[in-house]
């Protein structure tokens, strides 16, 4: 990895702790593995000699259940806003909780020029007490202005990297980013694999690298080609991404349901959680989708508008994201059955019950 543009010191000189288990270190090499090689992938692509990341560090309990780092685009001709995260949170030291660690890298990639498609991309391992673990894998390709060819390519690599687990992943991914009030897709090509074990630990290990190796290598290709093609866009064209953008944030934060654990979860890290956000959005457009709403998601986002900037076309800023993790939080404790009306596959992960 080049060296990033600068680096945020340890606050307090606090230091992260890391779970014990085998496996619980080997999914964390993993995945800081994976993250090294997307921020490598996408500085290619940018040229520069400095790389167009800086990473920022996070500590769960001040470091002794674990965190974090998250390298965060810096780059505005290249991203919109980018952030490729890693985190590992564990209660070894904890007799009353039955979840050992939950290990993750998950990104979210939205360019600045909208003929380049949005990725995310989430693989983590969790793993109980009982010695018990799975993966969880996604990716979906996410454009504001769709490109067939890209679309076919994209799923080809996933399909490639994960043949006998293509089918069920990508119905079951339709089915998780489907956005039912506006009857559309947040996407366009969808992978969702959810408490994975196949009974085999070191196939499932090579299975996840594989997956993350294959979504990295096929989206740093589509990116680059946006950029190497000179593909100069218009008003319309940054108008249609404005759009998608106000789209992904309405998913983001009324349908997520990793988004809304995470937050429940715990409130130390909610701007790496609030890192899948896009820069800026269409608030008009956003509060149309109010009376789309059933009770009580249209309170939800009646909340998450009125706590937005007034202008129109909003600038979603570190302010901005603090104070919608709280409206997100707020209301699903407040209304814990509204949980049930969030985004899922076939199985519903127990993500937030494993934390308590």
């Amino acid at each position: 990895m080049k060296d990033p543009l600068f680096y945020i010191p340890k606050k307090n000189n606090m230091k992260r702790s890391f779970a014990q288990s085998i496996n619980a270190r080997a999914a964390n090499s993993l995945v800081v593995e994976l993250q090294s090689y997307f921020v490598e992938k996408l500085d290619d692509v940018v040229g520069s000699e400095v790389s167009s990341f800086h990473p920022v560090e996070w500590f769960r309990d001040q470091g002794l259940h674990g965190g974090g780092i998250r390298y965060v685009a810096t780059n505005e001709s290249y991203f919109n806003r980018a952030s490729v995260n890693v985190s590992q949170i564990h209660y070894d030291d904890v007799d009353s909780k039955n979840l050992a660690s939950a290990t993750a890298i998950s990104t979210i990639i939205h360019p600045t020029n909208p003929f380049s498609p949005s990725v995310h991309m989430h693989i983590s391992w969790t793993e109980m007490k009982s010695g018990k673990g799975y993966w969880r894998m996604m990716a979906d390709l996410n454009p504001a202005i769709e490109n067939e060819q890209e679309t076919a390519l994209f799923s080809e690599s996933l399909k490639k990297a994960a043949p006998q687990q293509y089918k069920l992943a990508a119905e079951q991914g339709d089915r998780y980013f489907n956005i039912p009030a506006l009857q559309r897709h947040r996407g366009v090509s969808h992978f969702y694999l959810e408490e994975y074990n196949s009974g085999d630990a070191q196939t499932d290990f090579n299975l996840a690298k594989a997956f993350g190796e294959a979504v990295i290598e096929c989206y740093a290709s589509i990116f680059d080609k946006a950029n190497v093609n000179k593909l100069n866009p218009g008003a319309e064209d940054f108008a249609k991404q404005q759009a998608y953008h106000t789209l992904y944030l309405f998913q983001v934060l009324t349908l997520d349901r990793g988004t809304t654990s995470g937050l429940l979860v715990h409130d130390q890290n909610d701007l790496g959680i609030m890192g899948s956000l896009p820069a800026v959005i269409d608030k008009a457009l956003l509060a149309s989708w109010v009376e789309k709403l059933a009770t009580p998601q249209d309170k939800l986002l009646k909340a998450i508008v009125d706590c937005l900037p007034e202008e129109q076309l909003c600038v979603i800023d570190e302010e901005t994201k603090l104070a919608l993790a709280k409206v997100v939080r707020q209301h699903y404790q407040s209304n814990p059955e509204a949980l049930t009306m969030q985004a899922q596959g076939n199985v519903i992960p127990a993500t937030v019950d494993n934390h308590n």
